[in-house]
């Protein structure tokens, strides 16, 4: 008999998988301390290494607008044909350590940072345009499904498909992360999303849901398991490298920035959920549209100082650009700048790589390693002429109803999204996926995670589910049931 789950103070725990929101659709409620809490532990586990996306590499580049964004949002960073604003982008792996080799089957982290006249607006995304769960509760089990067994300290296949295959959920990215995305050929051949829904907002108030893509102008190359493997051995920093040495002799990779933008009321009628991160928007109901380009042009000048004190936060947004009800993402605002408050502390943002380009003016001090304070007034409300709040920045109004709960997503087509884009493969491509996974679910102990994370596959498209049966040995009575 299972013993109950409990908090660290040993309080029942009602559920361990859905955030308390706001109704079905959310937002997630501050209310909620058990995703709090479990997201502030979750941020101090490792010392001092970010808990994830540790090991990484970066660069310094610029962004060219070529098509004004004015009629969609009133953000000053898209507005203006012909506009240059500067960037940092970080490329990363998921789960490994600092030290890891960079060319082992992970997603890769997207990290972009535009030093905007109006603060720094960050899109922390991915080189896939979903991820494995939709609710921040269940994002410390996935990490810790990823990285080492308690016991053993080993990278488990075990670990990894025992959480998949008891998160139907996950399917869609799984079949990402084992084709052949799943291994660039280097990060300047690789796709970026920002993953998420996100809200812009114009100068009238008019709102839309905006979804990014950075299609890599390079083109798409991967490289396969066998080739990865072998790199590993030969240079664990491959991927890091060979970004730095093409910046290094002038081949400056750049990326087209486009986006998916959907009306305010069809966005929330839309017969997928929007604010689903398993899921996407397909483009034959809303096309990319082009927003605009950027090159990295310039190396790190010291990589400590440049990449990794770099403390990237979806919740860096400027005037016109919010949040969106996205589950994942309300979890993601707290617990970005509560881990670099932790890894960097509490004044990181007055670290140069940090620090935005414009003035700024709050009533924050102290601290460790504060730097560059005053003696002007340093509380509000007051009659010292201090910095006044902008009430232009006012957030675009959303509805929100319904009972306070903890509700599992009202959308529970896991399996078509995963099952359209093996259709979308060639069949080279398929061919490559059912041995990707066949090596790793193949080789784990658990037949019933077998059987569960196969089902998986075949609810998604029966010809996936029979291939992955077939080649691991498994009962298609079993598996369809």
């Amino acid at each position: 008999m299972a013993e109950k789950l409990t908090t660290g103070e040993g309080q029942p725990w009602a559920d361990n998988n859905h955030s308390l929101t706001a109704g079905r659709r959310g937002p997630v409620l501050i209310q909620d301390y058990t995703l709090l809490e479990k997201l502030a532990h979750f941020n101090r586990e490792r010392i001092p290494e970010r808990v994830v996306h540790a090991k990484g590499a970066g660069a310094k580049g610029v962004f060219k607008l070529t098509h004004d964004m004015s009629a969609y949002t009133k953000a000053d960073v898209f507005n203006g044909v012909g506009k240059e604003t500067p960037i940092l982008l970080r490329f990363s792996q998921v789960a490994g350590e600092a030290g890891y080799p960079d060319t082992i089957r992970d997603v890769r982290g997207f990290a972009l940072r535009f030093y905007t006249q109006e603060g720094n607006y960050d899109i922390v995304g991915n080189n896939t345009p979903v991820f494995f769960v939709n609710d921040p509760l269940k994002f410390p089990d996935f990490i810790h499904s990823q990285k080492r067994d308690p016991r053993t300290h080993r990278r488990d296949q075990n670990m990894q498909w025992d959480f998949w295959a008891h998160s139907p959920e996950s399917v869609h990215q799984v079949t990402y992360l084992m084709g052949d995305r799943g291994n660039p050929a280097s990060y300047r051949t690789m796709n970026g999303y920002g993953s998420h829904t996100f809200k812009w907002v114009n100068a009238e108030g008019e709102a839309f849901w905006v979804k990014y893509h950075f299609i890599s102008d390079q083109g798409v190359q991967n490289m396969t398991d066998e080739v990865a493997a072998k790199v590993a051995g030969e240079n664990t920093d491959y991927l890091q490298d060979e970004l730095f040495d093409a910046i290094e002799s002038g081949n400056f990779p750049s990326w087209t920035v486009y986006v998916q933008i959907l009306p305010y009321q069809e966005g929330l009628d839309y017969p997928a959920d929007i604010f689903d991160v398993t899921k996407v928007v397909s483009h034959k109901d809303y096309p990319l549209i082009e927003v605009g380009r950027f090159t990295l042009n310039e190396n790190p000048t010291n990589f400590f100082d440049d990449i990794e004190e770099a403390a990237f936060s979806p919740a860096n947004f400027v005037p016109g650009i919010e949040a969106s009800p996205d589950k994942l993402l309300q979890g993601r605002l707290f617990g970005y700048k509560d881990a670099e408050r932790y890894r960097l502390g509490a004044n990181y943002e007055q670290l140069p790589v940090n620090r935005p380009v414009n003035p700024v003016h709050n009533y924050a001090r102290d601290g460790f390693m504060a730097q560059g304070q005053d003696g002007s007034v340093n509380y509000e409300p007051n009659g010292q002429d201090g910095p006044v709040e902008d009430h232009s920045a006012r957030i675009h109004q959303d509805q929100v109803e319904g009972e306070i709960g903890n509700y599992k997503p009202y959308d529970t087509d896991y399996y078509s999204a995963a099952g359209k884009l093996y259709r979308l493969m060639t069949p080279d491509e398929q061919d490559r996926l059912i041995k990707t996974i066949a090596a790793g679910l193949g080789s784990i102990n658990s037949h019933e995670d077998k059987v569960l994370e196969t089902r998986q596959f075949y609810l998604a498209d029966h010809d996936y589910g029979e291939r992955v049966a077939k080649a691991i040995g498994l009962d298609m009575n079993e598996v369809a049931q």
